[in-house]
């Protein structure tokens, strides 16, 4: 058995190291490593309640808004207030920019170029691919990334600004659109829309909403459009056999309105069937932290470098005492997507392709509920309640990001936050070992990945990574 270590990787947001046990080519044990602490927790704790509006968002640069409605919504648990619809509407239009934009990013910047890796230079479809998706040099980022900074403009006309807004609250949010800022955003959209069938799907959004079974999609695939080409590289490389983990799917739900959620918020096992929800926890015992309770709400965060066996500064969380894989996929099977389910179609659970295919299709559903979600403003109507400052309690703000499951832990006395602990999505996906010596998502994805020739440098290693959409500056708290 050899021992290889993979990292620091490019393409990640933050900081990734692997540890991969080799055997007869093959990955027999990995260990996941985030190796840069952030201690946001930390910082939070003994400032004023609303300070965390403030803060929490500059967890990350790139999904900036998650992180600010999971501060607004513990606020708004502890406050007791109600966002009017118009506040509602707007929140969610933010949050589907970031969220679309991030799976744009995703997709387009740091997935499909690694099939540009001299390692399939020998693949029939490697000169079409290459041409359109080589980092810097490929057509495809000159498309996306104009229709990508166009679509967060919507932030600028909601929020002021993107990353790091301050007008996403507990009541709403604090920019009333007019007539013409309504006008604006639909535009936007339209734009987004046009970008999407002409260059992402070669097909009308609509078309994509309603695919429902592989067979469609295999049909789908042999048609224009960079959603296809990824489809048929897929197919060539067998994907749906690449980074199985068998392991429960949890959403918070998301997008969520007065008349309920796009996406709801549930469990489902490893086929797509529900599950009852389970109590989460923390644990530590693989982890650069020193012990405290596994409740997030009654848990502290303390480094502990001298800590035996830790090797990563993410914690190990668990609902019921397991790992549990959140994203895109874990949403849709959690909400019924024919496809997504029957992608996933028996207990052997997630892998490469489906992860990928959810995620896409996402972009065409969430583009969709967009668009009816800014026709139903009311420009006449508020956006905003006002509420007092949080003063005395606890509470849990939990949505999903776009990488998944995303909780805020709070506890407040006085007007001043006692405790704050945050579980991100990659904290989930990319936990490391818990007390029992489980591994988390990505530990088990990555066993039995055949790594050949090419050894750490394996493009089927970045595959399966990537695969999670991991932003690493989330996951260390």
């Amino acid at each position: 058995m050899s021992r290889l270590v993979v990292g620091p990787f490019n393409r990640v947001e933050g900081d990734l190291e692997l540890t991969l046990d080799v055997e007869d080519g093959r990955v027999a044990e990995a260990r996941v490593a985030t190796t840069l602490y952030r201690g946001f927790e930390q910082i939070l704790v003994g400032r004023p309640a609303g300070d965390a509006l403030t803060i929490a968002p500059r967890i990350c640069g790139i999904c900036s808004v998650s992180q600010s409605l999971a501060a607004a919504a513990v606020l708004r648990e502890l406050c007791g207030v109600q966002p009017p619809r118009n506040g509602e509407l707007a929140a969610n239009l933010a949050h589907a920019a970031e969220n679309i934009a991030d799976h744009l990013s995703h997709f387009y910047l740091f997935f499909m170029p690694d099939f540009c890796r001299a390692e399939y230079a020998s693949k029939p479809w490697h000169g079409e691919i290459h041409k359109r998706f080589k980092a810097v040099e490929g057509s495809a980022a000159r498309d996306m990334l104009p229709a990508r900074a166009r679509l967060l403009h919507i932030m600028g006309l909601i929020a002021g600004k993107w990353p790091h807004s301050l007008a996403l609250q507990p009541g709403g949010v604090t920019r009333a659109l007019d007539l013409g800022g309504k006008m604006r955003l639909l535009a936007i959209l339209g734009d987004f829309r046009a970008f999407a069938e002409k260059h992402l799907f070669g097909a009308p959004l609509e078309q994509i909403a309603a695919l429902e079974t592989p067979e469609q999609l295999a049909a789908f695939a042999e048609g224009p459009g960079d959603f296809a080409a990824f489809l048929r590289v897929a197919r060539d490389l067998r994907l749906d056999t690449l980074g199985r983990c068998a392991l429960p799917l949890m959403s918070f739900g998301a997008y969520h309105t007065a008349e309920g959620a796009l996406f709801p918020a549930g469990v489902a096992d490893a086929a797509g069937a529900a599950l009852p929800m389970g109590a989460i926890g923390e644990q530590v015992a693989s982890s650069f932290f020193a012990d405290s309770a596994e409740d997030p709400a009654l848990s502290f965060t303390t480094p502990d470098m001298e800590r035996a066996q830790a090797y990563s500064f993410a914690k190990a969380p668990r609902l019921d005492g397991r790992p549990a894989e959140t994203g895109a996929v874990a949403r849709q099977a959690v909400a019924g997507h024919k496809l997504v389910r029957a992608l996933l179609g028996d207990a052997r659970g997630s892998h490469v392709l489906v992860r990928v295919v959810a995620r896409v299709l996402e972009i065409a559903a969430v583009a969709l509920a967009a668009e009816n979600w800014a026709r139903a403003l009311d420009v006449r109507e508020s956006f905003c309640a006002a509420s007092a400052a949080a003063v005395k309690g606890a509470g849990v703000g939990r949505i999903e990001a776009a990488r998944g499951a995303l909780g805020h832990w709070v506890s407040v006395e006085r007007g001043v936050i006692r405790s704050y602990q945050i579980i991100a999505p990659t904290t989930w996906n990319f936990s490391p070992r818990d007390a029992a010596g489980v591994p988390g998502p990505l530990e088990q994805a990555l066993v039995g990945v055949e790594t050949g020739a090419q050894g750490a440098k394996a493009a089927a290693i970045q595959h399966v990574v990537r695969s999670f959409d991991p932003c690493m500056v989330c996951t260390a708290h």
